[in-house]
């Protein structure tokens, strides 16, 4: 005899789908934080390389598609509010991931509960 319980197809085919759903979700949410992560290490390349040079000293920076001119001084401020700003989104980030493979994990216990 089988202890397993046969699933009606559609029901088969639902839970597939939610499943599905969970992975999906789960891997945008990785794909994310890595490129943000990306993008804050460039943000603390460029701090390390402009922090020790005169604060009067000129640069240049890309904004909205267009490269403008600054001084260090104008800049630097910047980057640092803009890298401590992509240092919280990926904190919250990895929160919502956690959340939700919690809610994946917590959804296979519900589904097939341990012998």
């Amino acid at each position: 005899m089988s202890s397993q319980k046969q699933i009606d197809p559609k029901k088969q085919q639902e839970l597939q789908l939610q499943y599905t759903n969970f992975k999906n979700t789960l891997q945008q949410l990785a794909t994310k934080i890595g490129e943000i992560e990306q993008e804050q290490e460039e943000h603390k390349l460029v701090i390390q390389t402009l922090d020790p040079l005169e604060a009067d000293r000129k640069c240049f920076r890309m904004v909205n598609g267009v490269l403008v001119e600054r001084t260090i001084k104008d800049v630097l401020p910047t980057l640092k509010t803009n890298e401590d700003g992509l240092k919280q989104v990926i904190e919250d980030m990895l929160k919502q991931y956690k959340t939700k493979q919690n809610e994946l994990d917590n959804w296979k216990v519900y589904l097939f509960p341990p012998l």
